[in-house]
């Protein structure tokens, strides 16, 4: 073999070499594949990793591919506990639209709810001091949560099964680096910071598994577990979605649903109930912000089917009954609940209606909701009252 065939053997292996490291190199520059979220048909999985439906990474905490962000329009109040909300179904498989009840989710459904708090400017990552506010903070664009701007407090999941929903409580670590199952729940003291500086102690409440029932078993007969919060009425609205380019465009929620294969038997959008944001007083009613704010937070119990029921009063947003809503309603079996008030709503008079000595009460056997809070919601207490003080009329002996 001549000196000029081996020197262009070597120059070929030389050149095919460097092809090699330049795209080893490259390979090594793009971002490792994300890991696919995995539903565990049974069990009770230690870890929220193990579900695999964020990612952390650079201080971000983002949802998983394939793992949509939702919003309600009006929130259920949790002691000021911000919340970041997830849907994942596995591919192929979607939710049924109902214009009323909770969709019919497929088996394969995981539905993720973190509460967190904004930090307070200079304390540690394990303070128990954050902020006490209704806005925005911490959260990223598209979704996802900047870990250096938030506590971590649990992230509760509904997980749909063959055999029916269930609810794993995982509790987030004082390092904000993972979230153990904690089945038994959890109590979070924590020091609220309003705008002003001025603080208020609250007991965090992680709910153990048979607690989560006292809420989504919705149906007092079947008490099986249902969703609260994923109904048309409360998922009529827009939000921000990033695409895979990395830009923001914003879009109704439920068409976002069923253009990612998320749902189906969507109707026209005209015909799809909505109620309003409850701060959104430019743009909606008093009566139709209060509504909201009772459907969310009261409804689920207080139906025709809820654990309230017996109590006659039913708080959804289609109730258009005024005895039903408690306006000038005997109490049934309220107890010391009342106050010694004598009707659940006196018209023109919140001082004297037992539905806002209840909300303004933290004596567990008083206070409604029930479980949930240990603080009053001082801004939703001031929307009721406003919207009872708007009432006319009276209720004889009671005015």
């Amino acid at each position: 073999m001549g000196d000029a065939s081996l020197s262009g053997r070597m120059r070929r292996v030389l050149h095919g070499s460097a092809v090699v490291a330049v795209l080893a190199l490259l390979s090594a520059c793009q971002p490792a594949a994300r890991p696919e979220v995995h539903f565990h048909a049974e069990g009770q999985p230690q870890a929220l990793a193990d579900w695999q439906l964020f990612t952390i990474n650079d201080g971000r905490m983002t949802p998983n591919t394939g793992v949509v962000p939702y919003d309600l329009n009006t929130p259920l109040f949790s002691d000021y506990a911000h919340k970041l909300r997830t849907v994942w179904m596995p591919g192929g498989k979607a939710a049924q639209y109902d214009g009323e009840a909770s969709f019919e989710f497929p088996v394969g459904t995981i539905i993720s709810k973190t509460f967190y708090y904004p930090r307070v400017p200079g304390e540690p990552r394990d303070s128990d001091r954050v902020v006490r506010s209704q806005d925005e903070a911490g959260t990223l664009p598209g979704g996802g949560l900047a870990l250096d701007k938030v506590r971590l407090i649990e992230t509760r999941l509904l997980v749909r099964r063959k055999e029916g929903w269930v609810a794993l409580p995982y509790v987030w670590n004082a390092e904000q680096t993972e979230a153990r199952l904690m089945r038994s729940g959890e109590l979070v003291a924590l020091s609220l910071v309003d705008a002003a500086g001025e603080s208020e102690p609250a007991t965090y409440t992680v709910p153990d598994q048979n607690q989560c029932a006292g809420c989504h078993g919705t149906d007092l007969r079947s008490k099986v577990l249902q969703p609260i919060g994923p109904k048309a009425r409360h998922l009529n609205r827009d939000l921000a979605y990033m695409d895979e380019s990395g830009a923001l465009h914003s879009e109704n929620q439920l068409q976002h649903w069923q253009d990612v294969g998320y749902l189906t038997g969507l109707p026209a959008m005209p015909e799809v109930p909505r109620v309003a944001n409850w701060r959104d007083a430019e743009h909606a009613s008093l009566d139709a912000r209060a509504r909201a704010y009772l459907d969310i937070n009261c409804s689920h119990c207080h139906s025709p089917s809820g654990a309230g029921s017996t109590s006659g009063l039913w708080l959804g947003s289609n109730v258009d009954e005024p005895l039903r809503l408690g306006r000038c309603k005997l109490p049934i079996a309220a107890g010391h609940g009342t106050g010694d008030r004598q009707y659940g709503i006196v018209p023109g008079q919140p001082d004297q209606s037992i539905l806002t000595f209840r909300m303004i009460s933290t004596d567990p056997g008083v206070m409604m909701p029930e479980l949930g809070r240990s603080v009053v919601h001082e801004e939703g207490v001031a929307l009721i009252s406003a919207w009872i003080a708007a009432q006319h009329g009276d209720c004889g002996d009671a005015g």
